[in-house]
């Protein structure tokens, strides 16, 4: 297919660092005079095959003495104006002008109005602000998304900071939670049970050929919402919106993927309106098998240069999975190693504030799942490289606290691998409080999605330890964060360095204004990916995502709050 950018390996279609814009969608953002096709849009003529397209022949007659048979892929799709309007990829709305309009049949269909892009982006904007429910919002600009691409990315584009918590969290996690209630059409491909064995063919009825990321879930750990199962789908949606928008990955090179193997959450089981299969969780070989298949599809399909991005996966598979093909498939945890991305570079930050380097500070992870654990890992690396010394020296330096209290080595026998390596000498203790007196830690750091854990008692505590202590309530979405930017801020009188997973409004204390800033994951991931990406590369390391943090760090501004402002 022309401008579809493939390499051609063994038969397998390897996506190399860059793809032809056959779309146009690298000027996406911009008032274009002409819709970017390479051939004008035709209609059928009857009875024998005439496409408008630029080949060296056509049949055209029917009074062949001789038969000749053709085999070819059908890439070709034959529109009417009418169609054109329903094709959300270069529909223009009212921005079509005269010439366009009789140029692809569309005379008649509009309104006689010619409106810039941005007249249609101020009048857009003006309508999703009227609604005062985020999860109406949300939908507006889902519709917007549906019916014409090229303004919705305008519009995020333009306006990231106001709609950022609308296409993302925390509104997503709503979403999320009625996505059975609020379904309109599939916005990417929905992989189940019902199609193990034939996952090849489900990727190859995508449209799109030249794929560089794919989002994919599973939907049992949504944000701190739990088992959401097919649900789940509005993570990968909204999660590449913000890779095309802040990373420039264009959409058209962008599939979101959700793996359908059932749920556990018996409300939606009984939900007439859940859309996924309604059963139990596939665990074990069944779960795995379908999982490798899907991999193998997708090199297969697409390459090994093809980004593939686990979201929101529950512990037990999300580590294993990660482990199991970051050595042989171009793999990327965005929680684990996003998250991580994004809080190292919170703390590089605020060590400018409190002084010292890593090394000569504690810190505290309340949750040690893959978030807090994935933070944990990378935390130790960036100490190892800093202080010279081993990594099991460096995780000296990290306590985990884990829903039955401190990890400690008396409790090894009954950890999960990923967690024993945290396990150091100490006598066991349940409450946070109680461990936060006990090891004195410079920052804590929460992702345990236990809503309001960081008590009065426990801000207080971390306030008499250090002078300006570093408190990161992580968990999504708001509700389930482990302190409200308020409580940070007056329960240590002012003094903490605060960050959080989802945005709070900025809080007035004691004559001054705090802005509390958002350690938000879009900070990284669609960077790193469209550096992985346009590399080349057929790995993604440590050594990349410590780089990313180390960078991001340079923009403190972005993911911890310093400082207040003066009123």
């Amino acid at each position: 297919m022309a401008g579809s950018g493939e390499e051609k390996n063994g038969g397998v279609a390897a996506v190399s660092g860059g793809v032809e814009d056959a779309y146009g969608e690298d000027r996406a953002t911009e008032d274009q005079p002409i819709t970017p096709w390479a051939v004008c849009v035709a209609r059928y003529t009857w009875g024998v095959f005439h496409f408008q397209f630029n080949l060296s022949w056509c049949f055209n007659q029917a009074s062949f003495d001789y038969t000749v048979k053709i085999v070819m892929p059908c890439h070709f799709r034959a529109f009417s104006g009418h169609s054109l309007l329903r094709d959300p990829r270069h529909n223009k709305g009212l921005s079509f002008t005269e010439k366009e309009r009789d140029a692809h049949y569309l005379r008649g269909l509009l309104p006689p109005v010619v409106l810039s892009q941005e007249l249609q982006e101020k009048r857009l904007l003006q309508n999703v602000r009227q609604f005062e429910v985020p999860l109406q919002r949300y939908m507006a600009l889902m519709d917007l998304q549906e019916r014409n691409e090229r303004l919705f990315y305008k519009l995020l584009v333009d306006h990231v900071e106001e709609l950022l918590p609308v296409v993302y969290t925390p509104t997503v996690g709503e979403a999320c939670q009625k996505y059975g209630s609020i379904f309109r059409r599939p916005q990417g491909l929905y992989i189940s049970l019902k199609e193990k064995g034939r996952i090849l063919e489900v990727l190859r009825n995508w449209p799109e050929k030249s794929i560089q990321v794919i989002v994919v879930t599973d939907g049992e750990r949504i944000l701190g919402l739990g088992d959401l199962g097919c649900q789940g789908m509005g993570i990968p949606v909204g999660k590449l919106a913000l890779y095309s928008a802040l990373g420039g990955v264009r959409p058209s090179a962008c599939l979101p993927i959700t793996i359908d193997v059932g749920t556990n959450n018996e409300d939606l089981l009984k939900d007439e309106f859940y859309i996924g299969l309604r059963q139990k969780r596939a665990t074990g070989q069944e779960y795995s098998e379908l999982l490798d298949e899907f991999m193998s599809a997708v090199r297969q399909n697409y390459g090994q240069k093809v980004l593939v991005q686990f979201e929101d996966f529950a512990n037990h598979n999300a580590f294993a999975l990660l482990e199991k093909y970051r050595e042989i498939h171009l793999v990327f945890n965005d929680d684990i190693q996003g998250t991580a991305a994004v809080v190292l570079a919170g703390l590089i930050a605020a060590l400018k504030s409190v002084g010292g380097s890593l090394g000569d500070h504690t810190f505290l992870f309340f949750g040690a799942g893959e978030a807090g654990t994935g933070i944990a890992e990378l935390v130790a690396l960036a100490i190892s490289r800093q202080s010279k010394i081993s990594i099991d020296e460096a995780r000296n330096k990290i306590w985990l606290v884990d829903s039955k209290g401190l990890v400690v080595r008396s409790r090894e026998e009954t950890l999960q691998p990923f967690k024993k390596r945290y396990a150091h000498e100490h006598e066991p203790i349940k409450d946070l409080l109680g461990v936060v007196q006990a090891i004195r830690p410079t920052a804590l750091i929460g992702s345990a999605g236990v809503a309001r854990s960081f008590t009065k008692e426990v801000v207080e505590a971390m306030s008499s330890i250090n002078k300006r202590p570093i408190i990161l309530a992580l968990s999504n979405p708001t509700s389930q964060s482990e302190c409200t930017a308020e409580q940070a801020y007056s329960w240590s009188q002012g003094h903490a360095i605060f960050g959080s997973g989802s945005p709070f409004d900025p809080v007035k204390y004691n004559n001054k204004v705090f802005v509390p800033a958002q350690a938000n994951n879009a900070y990284i991931f669609p960077g790193l990916g469209l550096g992985v990406v346009i590399s080349g590369a057929i790995r993604v390391t440590d050594e990349m995502v410590l780089a990313a943090a180390e960078g991001l760090a340079e923009q403190a501004w972005l993911v911890i709050s310093l400082a207040p402002k003066i009123s």
